[in-house]
């Protein structure tokens, strides 16, 4: 099955350069997207270009396909579902959740100069960045990118109420199943309350599994692919 592969925040296509070839040892065709304002130089693109760069994807794709997103990005999968419900077999949702339709996208730290740079490892302290060594991180953020304004500031729209119908898994890194069932039942994520066939799977790693544990996140991936 093709699998389209998109990194969040601060990450081109390559953070999955690990991912890749293990789920092609599995039989499936990993697809990673870098995004507009991630990695192809534009510091002016929006979030509907990010948006337009997947829906490219997925309408590329000969057959349905899964849907992977990572941290903010699980929002760019989730519009991908609603956009093309038709075309989407699945959704896999890494350490992240879908905003709603109204919220801004990414707004999560203050932009300098039209972009949002990586703000440094202080504010992912804890189970998000224990896995990584002193050089991982130097690693990642020496290669961090800063993401243009126009996509963390842009406002998310939903439409088709047919993705709820599409399949969603949440892989689970720096908290557990349980977790997010709780904040789930609590209403803090809405979209996913109202998806009719939501799986939760556990991945003992940090924030950014695709560099800490990527043989095991392949392997999910690609059992949750078999399942779509």
């Amino acid at each position: 099955m093709d699998i389209l592969l998109i990194a969040g925040l601060w990450l081109d296509g390559s953070a999955w350069d690990d991912v890749v070839p293990a789920l092609e040892a599995l039989a499936h065709h990993p697809v990673p997207l870098t995004l507009p304002g991630q990695g192809d130089g534009s510091a002016s693109a929006t979030l509907e270009d990010q948006v337009a760069a997947v829906l490219a994807a997925v309408d590329s794709a000969s057959e349905k396909l899964m849907v992977v997103g990572h941290s903010a990005a699980c929002t760019l999968a989730w519009l991908a579902a609603d956009a093309r419900p038709e075309k989407v077999a699945k959704v896999a949702l890494i350490g992240g959740f879908p905003s709603a339709d109204g919220e801004p996208y990414a707004d999560f730290f203050e932009p300098k100069d039209g972009v949002m740079p990586f703000p440094g490892w202080s504010p992912f302290e804890g189970p998000d960045s224990a896995d990584l060594d002193e050089e991982t991180r130097r690693s990642i953020a020496s290669a961090a990118i800063p993401v243009p304004e126009g996509v963390t500031k842009g406002v998310v729209r939903l439409a088709d109420e047919r993705r709820f119908d599409v399949p969603v898994v949440l892989v689970c890194p720096e908290f557990t199943p349980a977790q997010a069932q709780e904040w789930i039942d609590a209403g803090d994520v809405p979209e996913l309350a109202k998806a009719k066939h939501l799986a939760f799977v556990d991945i003992d790693s940090g924030h950014w599994p695709m560099v800490s544990k990527p043989i095991e996140l392949a392997r999910l991936l690609a059992a949750a692919a078999a399942d779509a």
